[in-house]
């Protein structure tokens, strides 16, 4: 599980819903909710951002550190 899959599932969990209940007040598909928690690598970044926003948050680019 990635990071994205945990915190969608854990903040579904603290808001008291149901996978269903996440997929309908999001408008997107039970099988997109699955395959968002279980950290499908292939998923849609505005279809992803359309669960996130029920949850004040959005993906977006983040600067990653280069190794040396």
């Amino acid at each position: 599980m990635n990071d994205l899959s945990k915190f969608v599932r854990e903040r579904r969990k603290s808001f008291h819903m149901t996978q269903p209940e996440l997929a309908e007040k999001a408008g997107t598909g039970l099988r997109f909710i699955r395959d968002l928690e279980q950290g499908k690598k292939t998923m849609r970044m505005d279809k992803v951002n359309q669960v996130l926003r029920l949850f004040g948050c959005e993906l977006g680019p983040v600067k990653q550190e280069k190794e040396h």
